[in-house]
């Protein structure tokens, strides 16, 4: 039987999931798989605003690729934990059955949204004024929304919430230790034979 265990880590656009993900599978010489680099066309519904108000059901979010990387991952990885980004926790259904444990960047909104004006700032490209500025745009207009609906819901199956602003070293540290607390645990609670 495979023990490998998925490690979700889940936040708004700017938390630092990609960052602390890294960091992690550079710890424990693993790898990262990031949702990132599985959206397609048709991932996410083409009306945010709409889908918003009529709930914003994240199990439409669809990554049917990334779906199968992990399940294929959790079945062949010889690997103790894998690393992943998922911005939604366990609360997508087609994503629930494959993580082990959520841990949630719950972070305040402006930090988020100012990496994120850092990150297209640092691009430097001609577009990338007008795409900051179209960004802002949604942003002010429901994006906000949709990130603290998609935290709200995904905070209701973390397993580990950070809150507090710390440095990414700090992060990694306090989560390495969560996780060694966690998997020990996890060890001592199956039946001796």
């Amino acid at each position: 039987m495979n023990n490998t265990r998925i490690i979700a880590v889940s936040g708004a656009s700017g938390a630092g999931k990609t960052t602390i993900v890294k960091h992690l599978a550079t710890h424990f010489n693993t790898i990262y798989v990031c949702f990132d680099d599985f959206i397609e066309a048709d991932t996410y519904p083409a009306d945010m605003k709409k889908w918003l108000v009529q709930g914003a059901d994240l199990s439409v979010i669809k990554s049917p690729r990334f779906t199968q990387r992990l399940a294929q991952l959790k079945l062949t990885s010889s690997n103790r934990f894998i690393f992943i980004e998922e911005p939604f926790g366990r609360v997508r259904d087609s994503m629930s059955h494959l993580i082990d444990y959520v841990i949630l960047l719950d972070l305040p909104m402006e930090l988020c949204l100012a990496r994120i004006i850092q990150r297209h700032i640092h691009r430097a490209k001609s577009d990338e004024v007008n795409s900051l500025l179209a960004y802002l745009a949604k942003y002010e207009d429901h994006l906000r929304d949709v990130y603290i609906s998609a935290v709200n819901q995904a905070r209701q199956s973390a397993d580990l919430t950070i809150t507090e602003v710390l440095p990414v070293e700090a992060t990694t540290q306090l989560i390495k230790t969560w996780l060694a607390k966690k998997t020990d645990q996890a060890v001592c609670a199956e039946p001796l034979v």
